[in-house]
């Protein structure tokens, strides 16, 4: 009999469950959007019981779309947008302030004054991370800070924190579990990657009761069981994993040395290091990339906040484009020797610039610049971004990669694709299933519930779907790249 596992892959911009089988093939799945809030320049909210509905209802979805009893689930994995921060009401298990979202930047502030003050080495040296607004724990402090009385009820331990996985993980077991995995907590500025403990002296500079925190527990474990009432049966939650580290694992990328980087929202290259934890001299972050059977394997990270996005402002934003699928046909007309530069700082810049006062801007338009120029431009700035953290790991004094293994949902286009690897002068290899993010957190559940034996096991189950190889000459790479550095340079604000 056939063994499925549901992934729940909650992201940024939408909630999505997919049922894999024991091959790790995809048999069906279920996908619904939720609304953006904006409340401020560089603010970004959401709803945290839209988030829950919407994770009921694609679960709920997907089962029957599949025609698949829950009693057939052999475990659910939860992989989920990192370090967006939720603080509820232990009792009641609501919300005390909307989901802040991890681009969110109102605590640029305080981070400033944080560095000012000298605590970026201690941060750095304890978390692999950067003071940024990106990171949970400013977050923390901001809701307990903002919400009437919110800072007394945590410290009576009336208040509970959590990334969005330990919030869905606390609502789909009926409030019995409050637990993250290592991946999660390596992302909230307040977990020591060396020990793998939250760190007291963190605590208390970034102002977070420690009674508000869940237990970390290894990527693969016994996070607890679904009430019976919400799926038509009580299923075991075997798998956890941030989205980014969840699709290094659906990527197979278990060696040290091994690369992938995701196209969602944003764009997140993520580097295999082994039991080292490499320090970045690039603004790069050092992370956790897994953690099973108790043995961490770190990982080098380049965050870039807008990719996909960019192309959901030119639908959205602009309504240049009505869908997406749009997009590589226009860019196929324009192709890719063009003057325009769009500079997606919506939110800031990330790696390697860390700069949250930088703001979007658009360089090189003429008279004759036209729709398809522009959105040839924000497909471009992808491969840009790309090149600025291949570059930055470069000078870290990793190799460059022979191959770079690529997934999420913007690969899908052919052109995009092609033009990375062309950029980049690598090898670009798209796998079989691009939803990585979610086969990772099934990777994962099928582990704990002894579908796979072993990450070799899993390794073997990669397929890829197709090889992109680069032609462009090293001129046209140099003027192209050349001219992107110039327009960051004009938006930079450090």
């Amino acid at each position: 009999m056939t063994r499925y596992i549901l992934s729940i892959d909650q992201g940024t911009t939408s909630t999505r469950a997919i049922i894999f089988d024991d091959r790790g093939s995809i048999v069906t799945s279920a996908q619904e959007e939720f609304e953006q809030f904006f409340p401020a320049d560089g603010w970004v909210e959401h709803d945290p019981e839209e988030i829950w509905d919407t994770t009921v209802a694609v679960c709920q979805q997907a089962l029957k779309n599949g025609n698949i009893e829950a009693s057939a689930i052999a475990g659910i994995g939860i992989t989920n947008q990192r370090e967006t921060t939720i603080v509820w009401d232990r009792k009641s298990g609501k919300p005390i302030y909307k989901a802040i979202v991890w681009q969110d930047r109102r605590t640029s502030e305080w981070c400033k004054e944080l560095k000012a003050a000298g605590k970026e080495q201690l941060v750095k040296e304890k978390t692999g991370l950067l003071i940024d607004p990106y990171f949970s724990a400013t977050k923390i402090a901001w809701i307990l800070d903002h919400v009437g009385g919110a800072r007394e009820r945590a410290e009576r331990g009336e208040l509970a924190f959590g990334t969005v996985d330990t919030f869905l993980l606390w609502r789909l077991t009926g409030g019995k579990s409050h637990k993250t995995d290592a991946t999660n907590a390596s992302r909230t500025l307040v977990f020591n990657i060396h020990t793998q403990e939250w760190d007291d002296e963190l605590l208390e500079i970034l102002k977070v009761p420690k009674s508000m925190l869940p237990s970390v527990e290894d990527c693969a474990a016994d996070f607890g069981d679904t009430t019976p009432e919400l799926l038509g049966a009580s299923i075991k939650i075997a798998g956890i994993a941030g989205d980014q580290q969840a699709a290094l694992i659906g990527q197979a990328c278990f060696e040290p040395g091994m690369i992938k980087s995701t196209y969602g929202t944003g764009c997140f290259m993520v580097l295999n290091t082994g039991d080292e934890a490499l320090v970045s001299t690039q603004k790069l972050l050092t992370t956790v990339g897994y953690r099973i059977n108790g043995k961490v394997c770190y990982a080098l990270e380049g965050s870039i906040f807008v990719a996909g996005a960019a192309v959901q402002w030119l639908r959205d934003g602009l309504s240049l484009i009505n869908h997406a699928g749009e997009t590589e046909a226009m860019a196929e007309e324009v192709g890719v020797d063009q003057n325009v530069y769009l500079v997606p700082a919506f939110t800031g810049l990330g790696a390697p610039y860390w700069d949250p006062e930088a703001r979007g801007a658009m360089f090189g338009l003429t008279r004759d610049t036209g729709i398809k120029d522009i959105v040839t431009a924000g497909l471009q700035s992808v491969a840009y971004q790309t090149k600025d953290l291949i570059s930055a790991m470069e000078r870290d004094g990793a190799l460059k990669p022979k191959t770079l293994r690529v997934d999420g949902g913007m690969v899908a286009n052919n052109w995009v694709v092609k033009f990375i690897s062309d950029l980049l002068d690598v090898n670009v290899d798209r796998p079989a299933v691009i939803e990585t993010t979610a086969l990772g957190v099934a990777y994962l559940a099928g582990l704990q519930v002894g579908i796979y034996d072993s990450l070799e096991s899993i390794s073997e189950l990669w397929h890829c779907e197709r090889h992109f190889e680069p032609d462009m000459s090293e001129e046209l790479r140099d003027k192209l790249y050349g001219g992107w550095l110039d327009a960051v340079s004009r938006v930079r604000k450090n």
